[in-house]
């Protein structure tokens, strides 16, 4: 989850995550180096007393500021496409979650079980329990195994909502009538929060996401249990 003073992402929590921390980090280093290097430039040419009003063109300048710009968007683009066909990828999950946005709650279905859905509403602040985090909590959580590809469904009920985790690198539009799909690979057991990333009316910041990661054999107890109790 986010906490105060957080200048960078969430700890990642997922293959996918990690990538993208990474693509971060190299692209944040390649901004860098060349903001420095257009910084000197200006200061170079500023402070300078050296001039040559005879000077009209140069081919050698043309070309190196011609290539060497493309040879940059070269670095970017291959890792982010690496990236973005990385995130499409879907490849035998062997759990199928269907979360359906509501104004203002979320609902899960799991389609491999029968009889296993459930609401998720936010936690009032007055009944919260120690230790439990104001706007994050819900009464129900999304559990899966974690190690284990998961297949999300994302759609709406009213409005167009978006389910997102940002230390599982998820975001998700939710669009009625349409059914969206991303996958997951939770690398890790915990908690890990999220929000609804769309605006989507009064109470659009009091709909958040929670997806808890347990190993497989808590995962079956809790499916059994669930299906027992409903």
């Amino acid at each position: 989850m986010a906490h105060p003073s957080l200048l960078g992402f969430q700890d990642a929590a997922s293959p996918v995550m990690e990538e993208l921390l990474q693509f971060h980090d190299h692209a944040l280093v390649i901004l860098f180096l060349i903001s420095a290097f257009v910084l000197y430039i200006i200061v170079a040419m500023v402070t300078t007393k050296l001039t040559n009003k005879y000077i009209l063109d140069s081919q050698e300048i043309e070309i190196i500021w011609t290539i060497l710009p493309a040879v940059i968007l070269i670095l970017i683009a291959l890792p982010s496409l690496r990236i973005l066909y990385m995130m499409d990828e879907i490849n035998n999950p062997h759990l199928t979650v269907k979360a359906v946005g509501h104004q203002w709650y979320w609902s899960y279905e799991y389609t491999d079980y029968e009889n296993l859905e459930f609401d998720s509403y936010m936690i009032p602040t007055q009944e919260l329990s120690p230790g439990q985090f104001r706007l994050l909590e819900t009464d129900h959580r999304m559990v899966v195994p974690f190690n284990s590809p998961v297949r999300v469904l994302v759609t709406a009920d009213d409005v167009l909502h978006s389910w997102a985790i940002p230390s599982l690198g998820i975001k998700l539009d939710a669009v009625p009538g349409r059914l969206n799909q991303t996958a997951f690979v939770a690398s890790r057991p915990g908690v890990f929060y999220g929000q609804c990333s769309e605006i989507c009316g009064a109470n659009h910041s009091f709909m958040p996401i929670v997806v808890e990661a347990v190993p497989l054999k808590h995962f079956e107890n809790w499916s059994y249990l669930m299906i027992k109790d409903a």
